[in-house]
């Protein structure tokens, strides 16, 4: 855990590994929003990070999931019966897996497999329907005079928003700025690959949602995976950039036998050869090794895109 100034604490949800999921708790006037909260199986230690700064449960006005995939909003049921003045902002694609999580659950168990899903998303709730918010486009959530904007935010999901904070100039961007993780950090700034994870991967729409957060002028960006990020302008032009490098990667092999194993080598040799172009230590062994979960999710995605674009 981590507080930043404007109230906002970094939390570690503790999934997989540590620094990979954050959770985010905005304080105002003597009120709290959490927004992302890890899987399930991270809701103990989300409420005691909240314990731990302090902060009454009973002062959670908002639980604020910018989409549906577990490690953002799988913890969502558990919290909910722990945080008793507490409604749960969701887009309006995602709202009916919140209430009824049946089909998320079954769809995460064929991404992960049935062991993985047991280890690290077992014990998702259904949040009553009654203290679920549907958050459309440019709905906002008010934290006790302070604006939280949700913006539609779609490419890595069609149920993402992304929370816009006037009052620190800053995104809660969830998946839709990409990954940075602070290990691949170096002088020149933060390393950003973006996320085409399975099953909505859409590159016009991302690349769109990009250019909605840059047109803020944002101070910074708050990714779930992971932490804060500045330097906002140079980090989405890279990540319209390989974009346009995946899909052509993904177009290049898709009439390959072997198209997924081969997607996985190729976007490998992409983020290694930006990683060395930026200055990362070591990067033909650190990059396959750090984002080796997040180039297979990568592959799924451009594979699920290739086959609705076929279609």
């Amino acid at each position: 855990m981590r507080d930043d100034s404007g109230g906002i604490t970094i939390i570690d949800t503790g999934y997989v590994r540590p620094a990979l999921c954050a959770a985010y708790l905005v304080r105002s006037e003597g009120r709290a929003a959490l927004i992302d909260c890890g899987t399930a199986t991270c809701a103990p230690r989300v409420l005691a990070a909240i314990d731990a700064a302090g902060v009454d449960r009973a002062s959670i006005d908002w639980v604020m999931v910018t989409h549906v995939h577990l490690d953002h909003a799988g913890g969502a049921g558990p919290l909910m019966r722990a945080l008793p003045s507490a409604r749960l902002v969701v887009h309006p694609r995602g709202a009916p897996h919140m209430i009824d999580p049946t089909r998320l659950i079954a769809g995460a168990k064929a991404v992960y497999g049935e062991a993985d899903f047991a280890r690290d998303h077992a014990g998702m709730l259904p949040v009553p329907e009654s203290r679920v918010v549907i958050a459309d486009d440019g709905h906002v959530v008010d934290l006790a005079g302070r604006a939280l904007v949700c913006v539609d935010t779609p490419g890595h999901a069609r149920h993402h928003y992304s929370v816009w904070d006037a009052a620190t100039r800053s995104w809660f961007a969830g998946d839709t700025f990409g990954i940075s993780y602070r290990e691949l950090d170096t002088e020149r700034g933060a390393f950003v690959i973006p996320t085409s994870s399975p099953v909505q991967f859409d590159p016009g729409a991302m690349k769109d949602s990009v250019c909605r957060i840059l047109a803020e002028a944002p101070a910074r960006v708050y990714l779930t995976h992971y932490g804060e990020v500045t330097d906002c302008q140079q980090l989405g032009s890279d990540l319209i950039a390989q974009v346009d490098e995946m899909a052509a990667l993904a177009r290049a092999l898709a009439r390959d036998p072997d198209r997924h194993g081969h997607l996985v080598e190729a976007l490998t040799r992409l983020y290694v050869k930006r990683a060395q172009r930026h200055g990362v230590t070591d990067a033909a062994s650190r990059v396959p090794r750090l984002l080796a979960m997040d180039i297979e999710l990568n592959a799924q995605g451009l594979g699920d895109w290739l086959r609705r674009d076929a279609c």
